[in-house]
């Protein structure tokens, strides 16, 4: 068993710190091997904005956003093809992280990939697009350091701040399954597995 400190955000919310650590070289590398299938790309969000940070999917549906709304899709719309199937390091990472935080049935079957560069960063929002709230969020962070805010459920009230690095997990349910959550701007730095940028998994029964 990985020994790793845990931190409780609220209830529901907990950052197991480092629990990725043994296995990010391998994620990153299934990262390179998505992308290769299914483009990282900027979405719009159904007012029209674009949004800053990069992203894709694996798994037997995707998360998108155009302007007719946010939505799961079983194919990748800029492909036409069906999404690449969820690499065994991604499968692995979210199943044991999942049972740590008490949901050993955990079995999710989509993984949203987010790259972030320097001045990107995520406004409070809920992931309410899935189907099934009693299942987790599971998100993992690969490379430089950002900070990441949840709050209730509602978009005005206090937020609990906490700084997410490389190999932290951040699991969700229960509770805090709709808390409105996002991340500040990502700052300049280099690391050295991800250069000037950095990825989050993040795995949902949707």
């Amino acid at each position: 068993m990985i020994e790793t400190r845990v931190t409780q955000l609220t209830s529901g919310a907990h950052v197991f710190h480092g629990y990725a650590l043994d296995i990010a070289e391998e994620l990153l590398k299934e990262i390179d091997l998505v992308v290769s299938v299914s483009p990282l790309r900027s979405v719009v969000t159904p007012s029209g904005k674009s949004m800053s940070v990069k992203m894709t999917n694996c798994g037997t549906r995707g998360w998108v956003s155009d302007r007719r709304g946010y939505r799961y899709e079983e194919k990748d719309p800029v492909t036409a093809k069906k999404w690449p199937v969820m690499p065994p390091g991604f499968v692995a990472i979210a199943k044991r992280s999942g049972a740590v935080a008490g949901y050993p049935d955990y079995e999710p079957n989509v993984c949203l990939i987010n790259r972030y560069e320097p001045g990107n960063c995520m406004g409070l929002h809920q992931d309410k697009d899935e189907r099934d709230f009693s299942q987790p969020i599971v998100s993992v962070s690969l490379g430089l350091s950002i900070s990441f805010k949840i709050g209730g459920l509602s978009r005005q009230g206090s937020t609990t701040r906490i700084d997410l690095v490389h190999g932290d997990v951040l699991v969700f349910g229960g509770p805090a399954r709709l808390a409105y959550h996002g991340v500040g701007k990502l700052r300049e730095g280099e690391h050295p597995l991800t250069g000037k940028s950095r990825f989050n998994l993040t795995f949902r029964v949707s």
